[in-house]
């Protein structure tokens, strides 16, 4: 029995259709990162080595920070005047804060500068190292010697500055989480010149009272957030000794989170902001209560629903600040332009090095086929050779008559002249001109002529002493 056919429909189930894909430009998925990374990161701290730094006309900075591992690029714009820019060297290594964003004309992350610190350790951090090795070995920071918060405290000292942030964050905190939590405030100065010895004296004023009068459960040192400078107070050797002497458990809450003083070293408890000491020394009631923790669920649960109602407009108001921006609209089209004269300055020094090229390649062309130029060359040519034919010429002309100077100086010298001119003569015969060189090979009679070195004397041969032959003049 045959299979009855399928209907579209029921084909239809069989091969399910792919759901729609949500394509992006790449302008929108840039934008998208940009927004993200902006969002998510915002303003931060990175510590790295400049390399590849390079100013522009237009007075902004643009350079690479690096690390081993890797790189991020940084751009520093003419507006950020606050900065000293003598700080960005090759090479230097530096902490910069900044803003996270992307550069959408070539879809780069980059870092956008706003500070600039050089990195390694001062003068005031070097004293901190110093003092709290001092202090590591006497003891003081020992975790055996700590001791535990009471749970449930009643009455608590607290020492800070009464006009501070610190104190409201504290205050707030307490009565917001156990409003009957007794408070003694022993106010001191927590900046400068002699704060030191203020808060020393105010730890001591607390023990002495809480040991005459009402006891304490713990004493709160405390301030709010500062440079290492502001906080040095609470590095002082003074402070620490105080809260080692304290009988009191001390909690210590200097700084922000990111802050370490030496008396968070010495305290019993350290706590990373005041309103966490706040949180600590109140935990015991706050969390005791069973309605209190329903009470906190259900304000985390309504801050949650808060906040999903609420994050679709925040993200668009923050993709609307993003787009609207003066400044940001500003900085950006300005990196264009500089992108833009810098491919503008390369293009333009290519096409010099094409054009200088051609026209020497025009030039050699044109001296090949032209009888002119080739003519004016063989010219010059043929008028060097011939010059050098000349100078060869006079150059053998002088070597001939250096010879012939030297050879007619030598005939000189062995010619007859120079023999007369020693004293000596020749004789000739008279009528043939021979030399005589024997007496007996002149017969008597004959014509002689002597020639002397000046002048000739004629005479007449004579027979020698003995034979018959006479020789007279």
């Amino acid at each position: 029995m045959a299979k009855p056919f399928k209907s579209q429909w029921e084909f239809g189930e069989l091969f399910p259709r792919e759901p729609a894909r949500k394509t992006l430009t790449v302008t929108e998925l840039t934008g998208q990162i940009k927004r993200l990374l902006e969002g998510q990161i915002g303003r931060t701290w990175v510590g790295g080595e400049i390399t590849n730094l390079r100013a522009q006309s237009s007075g902004h900075l643009y350079f690479t920070l690096k690390d081993p591992g890797a790189q991020i690029s940084c751009v520093l714009f003419r507006g950020e005047s606050k900065i000293d820019r003598s700080l960005l060297q090759d090479g230097r290594k530096v902490l910069l804060g900044g803003e996270v964003t992307v550069y959408e004309p070539r879809g780069q992350y980059q870092l956008r500068v706003t500070a600039v610190e050089l990195e390694g350790i001062g003068a005031l951090q070097a004293a901190f190292e110093k003092l709290k090795q001092k202090l590591e070995a006497e003891g003081l920071f020992a975790p055996g010697r700590k001791r535990p918060l009471p749970r449930f405290p009643r009455r608590i000292g607290l020492v800070t500055s009464p006009t501070g942030a610190a104190i409201r964050d504290v205050l707030n905190v307490i009565q917001r989480r156990n409003p009957s939590l007794e408070i003694i405030l022993a106010p001191c100065r927590v900046q400068g010149d002699g704060a030191a010895e203020e808060i020393a004296r105010a730890i001591r004023r607390l023990n002495e009272f809480s040991s005459a009068r009402a006891p304490l459960d713990a004493i709160l040192i405390t301030r709010g957030g500062g440079s290492l400078e502001d906080l040095w107070a609470f590095n002082e050797e003074a402070v620490a000794r105080a809260v080692f002497d304290s009988a009191i458990p001390v909690v210590s809450a200097v700084g922000h989170e990111i802050d370490f003083s030496i008396s968070d070293f010495v305290a019993d408890v350290r706590a990373a902001t005041p309103s966490v000491a706040a949180e600590i020394l109140t935990e015991g009631v706050f969390g005791s209560a069973p309605f209190l923790a329903r009470a906190r669920e259900r304000l985390r649960l309504l801050a949650d629903r808060a906040r999903e109602a609420k994050q679709d407009d925040l993200e668009g108001v923050v993709e609307r600040m993003a787009r609207v921006h003066p400044r940001r609209r500003v900085e950006e089209n300005l990196q264009r332009l500089d992108d833009a004269r810098f491919a503008l300055e390369r293009r333009t020094a290519q096409v010099l090095r094409d054009r200088r090229l051609a026209w020497d390649t025009l030039a050699g062309r044109l001296a090949r086929v032209r009888p002119a130029l080739v003519l004016a060359r063989r010219r010059e040519q043929l008028d060097q050779t011939a010059a050098r034919l000349r100078e060869r010429a006079r150059h053998h002309l002088r070597e001939a008559r250096n010879r012939w100077q030297a050879l007619d100086a030598r005939l000189r010298l062995l010619g007859p002249g120079q023999v007369l001119a020693r004293g000596y003569s020749i004789t000739l015969d008279a009528e043939t001109g021979a030399v005589v060189r024997r007496a007996d090979a002149v017969a008597p009679g004959r014509r002689l002529r002597t020639r002397l070195q000046s002048g000739e004397i004629t005479s007449v041969s004579e027979a020698p002493p003995g034979s018959n032959r006479k020789t007279g003049l």
